[in-house]
């Protein structure tokens, strides 16, 4: 218990990191519309979606603490 706890506050305060760079962000400030809006989105959301995975593995997360680490991560990441 005391695990996924210690991995949630990580997590909160990880969040900071793609406080500067979301995918929501970076495609306002490039003012995408349409397919190149969803396009773009679908990319990033995927290279979150890796680093994120990547960075619970270096962690040595698995089970719940894994996918409650991936999902904060990744919503972080894409600003939605």
């Amino acid at each position: 218990m005391r695990l996924v706890l210690a991995v949630l506050m990580s997590v909160c305060l990880s969040g900071a990191a793609f406080a500067d760079a979301t995918c929501s962000a970076t495609a306002k400030d490039k003012k995408l519309a349409g397919a190149a809006l969803k396009s773009f989105m679908t990319k990033c959301e995927k290279d979150a979606q890796a680093k994120c995975d990547s960075d619970a593995k270096a962690k040595n997360l698995h089970g719940a603490a894994q996918t409650s680490f991936t999902k904060k991560c990744v919503k972080d990441a894409s600003g939605v």
